[in-house]
């Protein structure tokens, strides 16, 4: 039968095809695979610090509200807004005039009562002889005696009131009671305050200072253990940077976990001599409870995850690739921990994973962006 040449058209080229592959096939060759190409990284044993993170908040290390002791006018503020004050610095002036008039009128009283309790005394001393040569009956020693008594009471009492006095008097002058920085000073010279009324100014001490920040309560166990061998370091660092902005010492461990969030507060104590640290800010607080030796570290990105579980891809010397099933133990800064299914050395593919299988060859990217994992901390 004769072939139309439509037909001929198709047919002579796809025989064509098919003798070269078979050609191909006899003479045991196969058409070449593109390697695929991926970027790696390095498989490192390094020590690596075993870390609690989280969000903490910076409060001064005290704070201290002043209120006035006496009612009276604001004569005269000695600081500016913001200042830093040492302990004993004059802070306010009270107008002191009312509390000097009643410092004196109490030691006029004083003294009037100490005049009458000497001549009571003076009485005890007459009738005692008197009652002695019965001049004077037992009953009237004992009248004088109880009056130069009473006088006495009155006496101290009036002493007391002088001291009060004296104190009023005092507390028109109010100091700083902390060294710190102060705040906005809310009343101004010409205002007229109330004892223990409205706050004068909140002064922070802000060095040293404290980190408060909260860890899940099953960390709790293991913080207390190793606070108890010694002292643990936490670092304060910038959120959006992750720059140190200091190294503390944890001091407190709150006495009741938070039954609403399941947490435990803690405090960390900072120097802050440089006074980076600021009250009421939010940075990240990195609590260090030991540091794991010869810890297997691989680079971010290495570890996929499959339907079977985690695994990683490790390039042969030949340049083909495995799957290796791997363990993470956790994550830190400077990569992943690794638990089980890599060693220190072998070479992992960071990026590319998608058209890799197991056998594929690959093509190492120069400029590496995943790197090998940091050999430092």
């Amino acid at each position: 039968m004769r072939l139309t040449r439509a037909v001929r058209r198709f047919v002579v080229p796809v025989l064509a095809l098919a003798a070269f592959a078979l050609g191909c096939a006899k003479a045991g060759k196969a058409p070449p695979v593109e390697a695929v190409p991926v970027r790696v990284g390095t498989v490192v044993e390094k020590a690596v610090p075993l870390q609690i993170r989280n969000i903490g908040s910076v409060q001064a290390y005290v704070a201290v509200a002043v209120r006035p002791q006496v009612s009276g006018q604001i004569m005269q503020v000695h600081f500016r807004d913001g200042q830093d004050l040492k302990r004993g610095e004059l802070l306010f002036s009270i107008d002191p005039r009312p509390y000097e008039a009643a410092l004196a009128q109490a030691e006029a009283a004083l003294a009037r009562e100490r005049a009458q309790m000497e001549n009571a005394q003076t009485d005890v001393r007459r009738y005692e002889d008197l009652v002695k040569k019965d001049y004077v009956t037992q009953q009237q020693y004992d009248s004088v005696k109880a009056n130069a008594a009473a006088t006495a009471a009155t006496v101290r009492s009036n002493q007391a009131a002088v001291e009060r006095a004296r104190l009023d008097l005092a507390f028109c002058s109010i100091h700083a009671p902390i060294d710190g920085r102060g705040g906005s000073i809310l009343v101004q010279a010409g205002n007229v305050v109330r004892s223990n009324d409205a706050v004068l100014v909140t002064i922070n001490q802000i060095a040293p200072i404290y980190l408060t920040f909260a860890v899940p309560e099953r960390e709790l166990p293991e913080i207390r253990r190793r606070q108890n061998a010694g002292s643990l370091a936490v670092e304060a660092e910038e959120p959006a940077t992750g720059k140190s902005l200091g190294r503390g010492e944890l001091t407190f461990v709150d006495n009741t976990v938070d039954r609403a969030t399941g947490t435990i507060t803690l405090k960390a104590t900072f120097a802050n001599a440089d006074r980076i640290l600021w009250p009421g800010e939010f940075v990240n607080a990195v609590l260090t409870l030991a540091t794991e030796q010869n810890a297997i570290v691989a680079p971010i990105g290495a570890v996929q995850n499959g339907q079977q579980g985690t695994y990683a891809y490790v390039v042969r010397p030949d340049g083909t690739v495995e799957s290796r099933p791997v363990t993470v133990a956790r994550s830190v800064a400077e990569g992943l921990v690794i638990g089980t299914g890599l060693k220190a050395g072998e070479t992992v593919v960071t990026d590319g994973q998608l058209r890799l299988s197991p056998g594929v060859k690959v093509e190492v990217l120069a400029g590496d962006a995943a790197g090998t994992a940091k050999k430092s901390s």
